[in-house]
């Protein structure tokens, strides 16, 4: 761009944010033989409200259903929809938070399907797994993103139970302008194979042909950092960049951006101060580790050494030059983070507002974002880049011209 160029720092393009799905997203969208067995609400004689999948209950709400409330009165016990603020479950309604809070566009991500589509692996009926998956994406891209083009960015989740299927699924929402899919950080944990087995192996390389960003939320291994057993929550909670962490080293040492150079992946909710003590360490092992690491000699239990140079060209690892090309960091409030950009890069890192969830700063969500882009003595060109610019590019999405409802903060 000129050194003229005007850059409007009055809006945010949020890259995580979330729905509370309507209840009756599938039983309005499956065959009439599985309305009885597919995702529902059902209301107990106290009032309370619990989706209902297959023959799991399952609570909804708390702290995904937080946005306007005070910090004290916060509950991790569900809040019943007509508790919650309409804009967790209806896109108008969502439409008129973002304005209030200058979100001009948002990338949403599920809550009862969880983060890259848990649920519908977890079920019993995969036939009916697969419809009620498939229901969610058009629901996600047909309704929910319909409401006011320009303003949602689609995102869709996947079938882990079988990558074809994944492929299939993935070809099916590209052509109905979807550019993103939830992907897990670690998949050992719900039974399934890693990344380096070669088993998403097709996934991978329809996304590095479509340009498909996989988006990784903290959570979507459906595990939670403990320090031992224990640990004080509140600890355990303050370490949630442990999942991220461990999922750019795994991507990193893996060779899997040999394979596929075009995979960008966007580490959702998992902040960025971390990144350059992470990347300086790595590179610290490689200098001074991988030579002999790569004559297959144990190491007690931290990993099989001996397949590493069978599965990895170690002389093609660029730490630094790995993070730059395909990750980009997502961050809330983190001023670490932008007081060190010059190591986790003006373009590789974007905004989360993060509705409805406790962590949100909606709706003061420009006016927090500005002073911290402030305080890091950033130029208007970078915080138009990370205020926006960096998803918007990535994402390829093109927004709607801003609301002229809305208040300039």
């Amino acid at each position: 761009m000129s050194a003229d160029t005007t850059y409007d720092l009055n809006w945010i393009t949020s890259v995580d944010d979330h729905i509370i799905e309507p209840p009756d997203l599938w039983v309005t969208r499956v065959p009439a033989k599985y309305k009885d067995v597919a995702p529902r609400v059902i209301t107990e004689d106290d009032g309370s409200e619990h989706w209902v999948y297959e023959d799991v209950k399952n609570v909804t709400g708390g702290l995904g259903a937080s946005a306007g409330r005070k910090p004290e009165d916060i509950t991790a016990v569900g809040f019943p929809y007509s508790e919650m603020r309409p804009g967790c479950y209806d896109a108008r309604a969502r439409l008129e938070d973002m304005d209030k809070a200058n979100i001009l566009a948002s990338l949403n991500f599920p809550s009862l399907p969880r983060f890259c589509g848990q649920l519908f692996y977890e079920a019993k009926d995969k036939e009916l797994a697969l419809i009620c998956l498939k229901a969610y994406n058009d629901w996600m891209v047909d309704e929910w993103c319909a409401v006011e083009p320009g303003r949602f960015i689609p995102l869709a989740i996947i079938p882990l139970w079988d990558p074809l299927l994944a492929v299939e699924e993935l070809e099916r929402v590209y052509e109905k302008g979807v550019r993103s899919f939830c992907f897990s950080e670690n998949f050992e944990p719900l039974g399934l194979p890693t990344i380096h087995t070669g088993h998403w192996n097709p996934v991978l390389a329809s996304a590095n042909e479509m340009d498909m960003v996989l988006s990784i939320h903290i959570g979507s291994s459906s595990t939670f950092h403990r320090i031992s057993n224990d640990s004080p929550f509140m600890a355990n909670f303050s370490l949630g960049m442990i999942r991220p962490m461990g999922c750019l080293m795994d991507w990193i040492f893996s060779g899997l951006f040999q394979q596929f150079p075009n995979i960008k992946i966007a580490l959702s909710e998992g902040s960025i101060g971390w990144i350059p003590w992470v990347l300086e360490r790595a590179k610290q092992v490689y200098d001074t580790q991988r030579h002999w690491v790569k004559k297959g000699v144990a190491l007690g239990n931290v990993g099989p050494v001996q397949d590493y140079d069978m599965r990895i060209d170690t002389e093609l690892i660029d730490i630094y030059g790995d993070y730059r090309e395909h990750f980009y960091g997502c961050f809330i409030d983190d001023a670490t983070g932008l007081s060190m950009i010059d190591v986790v890069g003006e373009d590789n890192i974007m905004l989360e507002v993060d509705y409805p969830h406790s962590d949100t700063t909606w709706p003061n969500s420009l006016s927090l974002a500005r002073q911290r882009l402030d305080d890091a003595n950033l130029t208007p060109e970078v915080q138009y880049k990370i205020l926006r610019g960096n998803a918007e590019r990535l994402y390829q999405f093109t927004p709607s011209d801003p609301p002229k409802v809305a208040q300039v903060q």
